[in-house]
């Protein structure tokens, strides 16, 4: 599947959710491939939800953070969060490993705080991101039966 096919694959499981979300959708992955312009983008348009995980490549044990879109918000998952230094108590989550933080405001990505926590978790990523990675889509699975997205 060519670089395209697979963008307007992405772009048809976000168009499945309401206006609100699939805009936020959109606006939260512009400002994540802003942060992250080197990640593989692996997507996985699940049974509860879209995710789309960011990492150096392919693997998803490597991914470092992912976008959960799900029918009435989006989320931005920590997935070693259990390790970051998390001073303003802004991670949510009690698993072993991932961390979330929900994106209610437009800004919240965009934060200080949230920066900070982001810059945290790429140095402690099992794999570093390479600036010779050359960003692309990855759909590596759709489940074939799915809760309602909006």
């Amino acid at each position: 599947m060519s670089a395209n096919e697979e963008q307007r694959q992405l772009d048809s499981f976000i168009d499945k959710f309401s206006p609100e979300v699939a805009t936020r959708t959109r606006e939260e992955l512009a400002r994540m491939r802003a942060l992250l312009p080197c990640a593989i983008e692996m997507v996985y348009d699940n049974y509860n939800a879209l995710a789309i995980g960011f990492g150096p490549s392919e693997r998803a044990s490597e991914a470092i953070f992912s976008l959960a879109v799900y029918p009435r918000w989006v989320t931005l998952f920590f997935l070693q969060g259990t390790k970051l230094p998390d001073p303003e108590k802004l991670l949510n989550g009690s698993g072993n490993q991932v961390r979330h933080i929900r994106l209610i405001d437009p800004d919240t990505l965009l934060s200080p705080a949230v920066r900070t926590l982001m810059l945290a978790a790429l140095a402690r990523a099992k794999v570093a991101l390479s600036p010779y990675t050359k960003h692309r889509v990855i759909i590596k699975s759709i489940s074939a039966t799915q809760r309602p997205r909006w």
